[in-house]
């Protein structure tokens, strides 16, 4: 993000399609949002939209050309870039009347913001002399949201020329897109997620523009999507030894999040908070440390004072009090809020079918789904059209989607080359393998159901765009997969963008009449859960080291609702009823993982 974005949310990266296009939604109105450079293709199908949609010159980036994956990012992240100071310049050139889009940047600002006070004492001023300066300084003081991307570290499939020839490692998919952004005109941050890729961090080093300049400013900026302050520290300094300095650290809850859920070992989001704002100033200097040394090795220009460095935090945030709280207790820059904006059209891409299912949408349509091929626990939404596909497929007995775009690509169990598992060439010899096996029937059908559950995320992800910029007919294009958060549960409707902003602030309130947990709470429920399941599979057959993993877990969470209690006081410190009901969500979950506790000694 940009550091003066004057907002105190961002928008989450969320599936393939459905915040491809935010920037061109909301980036200026001043918010923050991430796109995913995962689907090129999608990409290239958005490019020629906006193009039309905006008269600008269209040439089409096939598939036949050389580097053709980088060529489509930079050539669409330019596109995005050059549309949204064309925003922004329009904007400026707006009245403070009521409905004009100038009025509602200033409108959704934060109330503590300097930008809001001066924009409130215009209103007010009544000298029509002062009140133009006061407008005239308020247009110049106008800031895009920054257009950040997003890219899997562990997506990176190795390519292949038009007759079969492996390529360069620098044309696998996580490298191109890295190339793609590095050499487009967007001035904002790579958001790493999904872990370490020591082939992509070193090839960061081939790009000037993540190395600070003569003025000590980066050009292009680096975010780590992290879980624990360990991962944070561990990839930061292997970035500060190539002289590349991570700019924001990205705390995502590891359960209570949207899409791929990367679990920690039961470390709760309050007291990895904690962690990071007790260590955050010790982080800082170490890191700067080994940072200034690789710059002053490789006789770059080594700036005089720490570059900045956020911490923010996503996952499961619902109402302006937990924002707030999060925001002045562990002294984070930003919160990002995703789930709730999928029900937001002004901000994000959702079909309509998708949408009136996302607003139905109860508790237990949520769950933690083993759908995605890369065998990652992955939130998502029951029912979707994608999985009624996925279930047609199978019942006619041709299980498996065609795979395509081959970007999950992984399972070499019957291939040399890497073939999907949620592929139609996957699951048929799976299947021939299982019948092979003479299974009895219960434990064939549970082998079969493991195999049937993968789905095509690489279209199910990317179709509701696609089904937008296209227009396209195909069943294939109308079948989506969402990921929405379990937190999703407590919104129903479909809002503007100024009144899910409203919301953030605290000026309204747009959750239903469900009743919501603290999120600190919703989190615990489900690592609790988590838990009990892990037990459950491993329990016949313990080895010492699942042993220790799931009593470690145990101790991990046990630890968690320690610290929760002795914060109850400040997280409602004039609500006492809440207090207590959130006391007794705590105790809940304490007696429940009491009760479940590991007995038997694991065998050696």
């Amino acid at each position: 993000m940009a550091s003066n974005t004057p907002h105190t949310f961002h928008i989450p990266v969320m599936g393939l399609a459905f915040s491809v296009d935010s920037p061109l939604k909301v980036a200026r109105f001043g918010i923050s949002s991430v796109l995913s450079l995962s689907d090129d293709a999608l990409l290239e199908q958005m490019r020629a939209y906006y193009s039309q949609l905006y008269f600008l010159p269209y040439q089409p980036i096939t598939d036949k050309e050389e580097d053709y994956r980088a060529r489509r990012i930079t050539a669409c992240l330019n596109m995005v870039d050059q549309l949204v100071k064309l925003q922004l310049q329009q904007l400026q050139k707006e009245e403070f009347t009521p409905l004009t889009e100038l009025t509602k940047y200033f409108e959704m600002l934060p109330e503590q913001s300097p930008l809001k006070l001066l924009y409130t004492q215009m209103l007010h001023t009544e000298d029509a002399a002062v009140k133009e300066v006061l407008q005239t300084k308020l247009r110049a003081s106008l800031v895009a949201g920054s257009i950040d991307v997003n890219i899997m570290t562990k997506l990176d499939r190795a390519n292949y020329d038009r007759n079969g020839n492996l390529l360069p490692q620098e044309f696998t998919d996580a490298m191109a897109a890295l190339r793609g952004f590095a050499n487009s005109t967007v001035k904002s941050s790579v958001v790493f997620s999904a872990g370490m890729n020591m082939r992509l961090f070193s090839y960061l080093e081939q790009f000037q523009c993540f190395f600070p300049d003569a003025a000590g400013e980066l050009l292009k900026k680096i975010v780590i999507k992290v879980s624990d302050y360990r991962s944070a520290m561990v990839q930061g300094k292997i970035l500060a030894k190539k002289g590349l300095w991570v700019s924001e650290f990205r705390i995502e809850s590891g359960l209570n999040c949207g899409g791929h859920a990367f679990a920690t070992d039961g470390y709760l989001i309050g007291p990895i908070l904690e962690e990071f704002n007790q260590n955050r100033e010790a982080l800082q200097k170490e890191l700067y440390s080994i940072f200034s040394s690789a710059l002053a090795s490789k006789g770059i220009h080594v700036p005089l004072a720490i570059p900045e460095q956020k911490i923010t935090m996503q996952g499961g945030v619902g109402t302006s009090q937990e924002h707030d709280f999060l925001m002045q207790q562990y002294g984070l820059d930003s919160v990002g809020w995703g789930t709730p904006f999928l029900l937001v059209p002004e901000a994000t891409t959702v079909d309509e079918e998708t949408l009136q299912q996302l607003v139905k949408a109860k508790e237990e349509d949520l769950y933690l789904s083993p759908i995605s091929p890369l065998g990652v626990p992955f939130n998502a939404l029951r029912n979707t059209s994608s999985e009624q596909l996925k279930n047609f497929r199978a019942d006619r007995g041709k299980p498996g989607s065609p795979c395509i775009k081959k970007h999950l690509v992984s399972n070499t169990e019957f291939t040399a080359e890497p073939i999907c598992t949620a592929s139609r060439k996957y699951q048929r010899r799976k299947l021939e393998q299982l019948k092979a096996q003479h299974l009895d029937p219960v434990t064939y059908f549970i082998e079969e159901a493991k195999v049937l559950a993968k789905e095509c995320l690489c279209d199910g992800l990317a179709n509701s765009a696609t089904q937008l910029f296209t227009a396209s007919k195909k069943a294939a294009t109308k079948a989506v997969t969402i990921c929405p958060g379990p937190n999703l549960a407590y919104f129903s409707g479909v809002f503007k963008l100024h009144e899910m902003v409203d919301h953030i602030y605290g000026r309204i309130n747009l959750r239903n009449n469900t009743y919501r947990p603290h999120m600190f709470v919703n989190e615990l429920r489900m690592y609790v859960d988590y838990w009990k399941n892990k037990k459950e599979e491993q329990l016949q057959t313990l080895t010492d080291k699942q042993f220790k993993y799931l009593q470690s877990f145990w101790d991990n969470l046990q630890e968690g609702i320690r610290y929760y209690k002795q914060l109850l006081p400040t997280i409602f410190k004039d609500e006492l009823e809440r207090k207590v009901i959130m006391l007794d969500e705590l105790l809940d979950a304490e007696n429940e993982l009491l009760l479940a506790r590991l007995e038997k000694v694991a065998a050696v």
